[in-house]
């Protein structure tokens, strides 16, 4: 196991663009009830400095983990997801729901299937039916779908990232820590966007949207570098 502080000295750098990227959106907070290509700009590049962060463990890393890549993959489709989410009220909306949930098919597959924490599972469908039952009287038409099934599948990504997690013993990994943290707060972004846009406003939604986005998508990012053995010693090192 690599030790936090071990973590912060080696990606901490990589990880400074990023940083600097939030800090310009936060500080600029362009209106979003102006959309514009720099507005885009300013809202995608933080989540573009994680593709550069991942990209900055080498190329032949990424190739060589393929939950890494997916990861990688993932964050080019969630950038997607942020340009037409700029411009959601011309239309775009179910455009970025639409690659945030390719988002999180990608994310789910690099989460795993093992150890499968078939209670975590089902304890997380209630939770989602719950949320959707919630929702579902301020959902019409095509959203009324849609909706649905995004919630499933933000879900099943949180089962798999939670499913992973070991939290004492020697078996402990930061990673896992990282990808359920991220998942835990990607679902508290994406379930204050549909409280406030199918229920009711939520009070600052923009500011706790978009800070545990960022906070999620570099948590998930993070959770991909741990492991930089080529792929089957990589699967040699799990088998044992």
């Amino acid at each position: 196991m690599v030790s936090p502080v071990t973590v912060v000295k080696s990606e901490g750098p990589k990880l400074v663009p990023f940083f600097k990227a939030t800090c310009v959106y936060f500080v600029l907070w362009l209106p979003s009830s102006s959309p514009s290509w720099v507005s885009a700009l300013i809202k995608c590049l933080p989540v573009f400095c994680l593709w550069l962060f991942l990209l900055a463990h080498g190329l032949g890393f990424l190739l060589a983990h393929p939950s890494a890549t997916r990861i990688f993959v993932g964050l080019i489709f969630s950038t997607l997801g942020d340009a037409f989410l700029i411009w959601q009220d011309q239309g775009y909306f179910v455009h970025g729901l639409l690659m945030f949930a390719v988002t999180h098919m990608l994310y789910a597959s690099a989460f795993g299937m093992r150890p499968l924490a078939l209670r975590t599972g089902l304890v997380m469908a209630a939770m989602s039916g719950l949320f959707y039952a919630f929702l579902y009287p301020g959902l019409s038409g095509p959203f009324t779908y849609l909706v649905g099934a995004y919630v499933a599948l933000i879900s099943f990504m949180g089962w798999r990232a939670i499913a992973g997690l070991r939290l004492v013993g020697a078996a402990w990994r930061w990673t896992e820590l990282a990808a359920g943290g991220g998942a835990v707060l990607f679902i508290i972004s994406d379930v204050t966007i549909a409280v406030n846009k199918f229920c009711f406003p939520v009070p600052y939604s923009r500011a706790l949207i978009m800070s545990t986005y960022y906070a999620a998508q570099m948590l998930i990012a993070l959770s991909a570098v741990e492991d930089r053995e080529p792929v089957e010693d990589y699967r040699l090192s799990k088998a044992n």
